[in-house]
């Protein structure tokens, strides 16, 4: 058999067929996601020269002013922080209605709330960014209200134009991302282990804490890595209602390339940001593996 016979015959198989469909959507992502982060780990090791121009000699310098540096240190550290704290505050908030639409809601019903958790989506998330500043504003909605009914003598400053405002504002906007995968994973829980684990003498809190919790681990760590990847890297929300006390790397990077004409520093920065994050994740990852392995361990038991 030819090479021409075995490579028509290879594509009439499924395989082949299944690689002919998936092949422009690999090329897509290919040159849409992997070229430009190749681009820029290696632009990280080049030094600016002029506005278009590098000189391509091989250096570290970029890394040990980015990892030397005060004022990058600080911005990474308030990224970690900031991502967190969203990250912890939408979770734990979107736990409770995840599990009020699982469990409470009747199954008829479940489509209707799962679609009235996603209405944020029909804005731009520009708009909902503006709207936040419009309510947390020295004389927004909230410090107007307050003050209607007498709970502040005065407008309350703290929450717009720093890290609360950039917090407040991106839980807000990723709560939906935080309660679906969570919404799944409650779902997927046999109602019988719940059942078995009353029968055997345990209250409603310790059926909670042994078995519902252990096996919605896997939901919870997707929704935790789902929240925390794409707000270490936003810049809109810390531009528009952080102030200057509300920035992040992101916006450090956006600077170096727009405004401070230094591309292998922003990339740089841009590269430890992506490491940090990945190892996270990575973490995560295993944790959620871990989680599950046990779970299904202890049903075989």
């Amino acid at each position: 058999m030819t090479f021409g016979d075995k490579m028509r015959r290879f594509f009439r198989s499924e395989q082949g067929v299944g690689m002919m469909l998936v092949s422009p959507t690999a090329l897509y992502a290919l040159l849409l996601l992997a070229v430009p982060l190749v681009a820029i780990f290696v632009i990280s090791f080049w030094t600016q020269t002029g506005v278009r121009d590098f000189d391509t000699t091989f250096t570290l310098a970029n890394y040990k002013e980015a990892l030397t540096d005060p004022l990058y240190r600080q911005l990474m550290l308030r990224s970690l922080m900031v991502s967190g704290l969203v990250t912890l505050i939408t979770v734990v908030l979107a736990f409770p209605i995840a599990y009020f639409v699982s469990f409470g809601v009747k199954p008829e019903h479940k489509s209707l709330w799962i679609f009235l958790i996603t209405i944020p989506f029909w804005t731009s998330y520009l708009i909902r960014v503006f709207l936040w500043k419009v309510i947390l504003g020295y004389n927004g909605v909230l410090n107007s209200g307050l003050l209607a009914v007498g709970a502040i003598d005065e407008p309350l400053s703290f929450i717009l134009y720093n890290v609360n405002a950039v917090i407040i504002t991106l839980a807000h906007a990723y709560a939906p991302f935080a309660i679906l995968p969570i919404f799944v994973a409650l779902e997927k829980i046999d109602r019988s282990l719940l059942e078995a684990s009353r029968d055997l003498g345990e209250s409603r809190t310790m059926t909670f804490l042994r078995v519902t919790l252990p096996l919605a681990a896997p939901g919870v760590v997707a929704a935790v890595l789902i929240v925390f990847i794409p707000t270490i890297g936003d810049y809109v929300t810390p531009r528009l209602v952080g102030g200057p006390g509300g920035l992040m790397i992101a916006n450090m990077i956006q600077t170096q390339f727009l405004r401070l004409n230094n591309a292998p520093l922003g990339a740089t920065l841009a590269v430890l940001a992506m490491l940090i994050v990945a190892v996270i994740a990575i973490v995560f990852m295993l944790l959620g593996n871990k989680a599950a392995g046990g779970n299904t361990g202890g049903r075989r038991k």
